[in-house]
């Protein structure tokens, strides 16, 4: 499979829940080419290797909106929610289900999680720069508007003073 539609396919799988970018059960079963059980198999066999940061069960609120956010997809009607995991339980879930398959996609998965953060980055420093420009310009915005301000009062003054020649108006 093509390298970059690989990295595609995986970014559109990764979302931002509880501030972590996070991926589903079922979508790196799919990925690994395993079923989803099997995942879940083997974070219960290896608990231990599973830290609170490495994965978490979504809860009832966060899979209902999932499921609006995402209509088409096919959600199968299980008794448990399902389970994200973090890049560290990515990794992790590699380590244990020990297939080539696993250890390949996981490379990819790692890659884009690196490029989502590399973006991020950017993402934030050009908006922090949008703000100093939008700052920057509210003052001259200001000083432009207090200056016309000045203008408009001096004229108001200006036009008080009659200048000129006045024509009489009974004078025929």
């Amino acid at each position: 499979m093509n390298e970059l539609l690989v990295e595609n396919e995986i970014g559109n799988r990764i979302f931002l829940l509880r501030g972590k970018e996070v991926m589903l059960d079922r979508d790196l079963a799919e990925l690994y080419g395993v079923e989803t059980k099997r995942v879940n198999e083997a974070v219960r066999n290896n608990q231990d290797k599973f830290l609170e940061d490495f994965y978490f069960e979504l809860t009832d609120k966060e899979f209902e909106i999932l499921r609006s956010k995402n209509p088409t997809a096919k959600f199968a009607k299980t008794r448990v929610n399902p389970k994200v995991f973090t890049e560290q339980g990515v990794y992790m879930l590699a380590t244990v289900l020990k297939s080539k398959t696993a250890s390949e996609v996981t490379v990819s998965i790692i890659r884009t999680f690196a490029k989502l953060r590399a973006f991020s980055k950017h993402y934030n420093a050009l908006a922090k720069k949008i703000m100093e420009l939008e700052r920057k310009n509210d003052k001259q915005f200001k000083e432009i508007f207090k200056k016309l301000d000045n203008l408009v009062h001096d004229a108001q003054e200006t036009d008080e003073k009659i200048m000129g020649f006045i024509k009489p108006e009974n004078n025929v």
